[in-house]
């Protein structure tokens, strides 16, 4: 056998293989006497045909199929010896076939080959979110507000009020079309964009007042105009917060407010430690990246592009929206996809340099640490899940990332950040 290899570019290279008779021979002759025993020619038995007939009929047939098991055969030997990296599976561009030689040609994607810089010298400031009294009381209101009870109001409707009444589309002139009526619509006002007509022209009006609200159209079509004359006004009424209460809510896992309270905190507390550690990762891989701007394979691109639309699919349901434009979509996901492929291949250079590698006796760690957090399996348990072939490649992958990232740790200069929690969207 001889082989030569071609780099196209950082990330694309072409092999070209070529065998002699004696190392395809003994395949194509395999595949020949399939052909034969299987292929019925008119004016002869089945299995009884001559050779060169059957070389005319399926020859080409034959030369593609020997092709295809040579080159799988011997790419993996080559790619072990020569130490390649594939990033994809090799395709056959072409191949040449005689009784004497089989030259095949292979075009596939490499992993680039690459030095990561030295990163000692960096800097990285991690966020320590404080978590105030404030921030405690109003994630309790927030859980509370599922707890309450809409009561009607004389009063101004607040920006946190819902706004009950008949909505009318106005004419031309400015009167009501009594065929465009919506009869009792509910306006929760805290719910709508700050900048909503409706919730612009509701707040501060009561019951039994109207209004007019103009509704711009899109790009060249004009504005809507609608009335609304109001019914009612209701206001959210929160409960006490009570140890009664306490143990309805909580399913009897807490007795008393106070305990209430310590968990919430708890709560909030955990549910920042982990956006400050993703915030702090992403930004350790984005310097990175910025400092080892990487040659991404396409193939690489294309499987973290796809992971991401369908990632976006699952948070909406499972599909797009009818008219959703997923092609535009994928093409506005590529800069991320790369962006994940490149630190894919940065993050294994440095797993490569430092030697890591995930024992059995690191996951039965992990799984004992896991243990600690679960009330419903014990760390056998958990370990015998994370060992299985389902879960061990993906538990292998996590425990391998995180010692990656604490050798990045042990390097750098990290600082620390008090910052207040971000004001609460919902």
């Amino acid at each position: 056998m001889q082989k030569n290899i071609k780099n196209v570019s950082e990330t694309e290279q072409e092999l070209e293989i070529i065998l002699s008779a004696e190392e395809f021979g003994a395949e194509y002759n395999q595949e020949l006497e399939e052909a034969k025993r299987n292929i019925q020619i008119k004016g002869f038995r089945k299995g009884h045909a001559p050779a060169s007939l059957i070389k005319k009929l399926a020859g080409p047939s034959i030369e593609v199929t020997v092709a295809e098991k040579m080159a799988s055969k011997y790419f993996g030997e080559i790619a072990d010896a020569e130490k390649i990296k594939p990033a994809s599976r090799a395709q056959i561009i072409d191949f040449a076939f005689t009784p004497d030689e089989l030259k095949i040609r292979l075009s596939y994607e490499i992993h680039p080959e690459f030095d990561v810089k030295d990163f000692s010298g960096y800097t990285f400031t991690r966020n320590r979110y404080v978590v105030t009294d404030e921030d405690v009381d109003r994630e309790i209101k927030l859980i509370l507000k599922g707890h309450g009870t809409l009561v009607s109001i004389d009063e101004a409707a607040l920006s946190t009020d819902t706004v009950i009444g008949d909505v009318y589309r106005l004419d031309d002139a400015g009167e009501p079309e009594e065929d465009q009526k919506t009869e009792n619509h509910h306006f929760t006002l805290e719910y709508l964009p700050e900048a909503n007509p409706f919730r612009v022209a509701l707040a501060g009006k009561k019951a039994g007042e109207s209004v007019d609200v103009e509704n711009e159209g899109k790009e060249s079509e004009p504005a809507t105009r609608f009335r609304v004359v109001i019914s009612e006004v209701k206001r959210l009424e929160l409960p006490e917060l009570t140890d009664e209460l306490v143990k309805e809510i909580s399913a009897e896992r807490f007795a008393s407010v106070t305990d209430f309270t310590a968990d919430v905190r708890i709560q909030i507390e955990q549910h920042f430690l982990l956006k400050s550690d993703e915030e702090f990762l992403e930004s350790i891989s984005e310097k990175l990246i910025e400092e080892n701007p990487v040659p991404a394979p396409n193939s690489m691109i294309a499987s973290f592009s796809k992971m991401l639309v369908e990632n976006a699919k699952r948070q909406m349901g499972g599909n797009f929206p009818r008219g959703f434009d997923e092609e535009q979509f994928r093409l506005a996901m590529k800069p991320n996809a790369e962006k994940h492929a490149q630190w894919l291949l940065i993050s294994q250079k440095i797993a490569e340099d430092a030697v890591l590698s995930v024992s059995d006796e690191d996951i039965k760690a992990y799984a004992d640490k896991e243990a600690e957090k679960s009330e419903s399996m014990n760390a056998e348990e958990i370990l015998k899940t994370y060992l299985s072939a389902e879960f061990r490649d993906y538990i292998t992958d996590t425990i391998l990332k995180e010692k990656i990232y604490d050798v990045i740790k042990s390097k750098v200069t990290i600082t620390e950040e008090e910052k207040p929690l971000p004001a609460h969207e919902g």
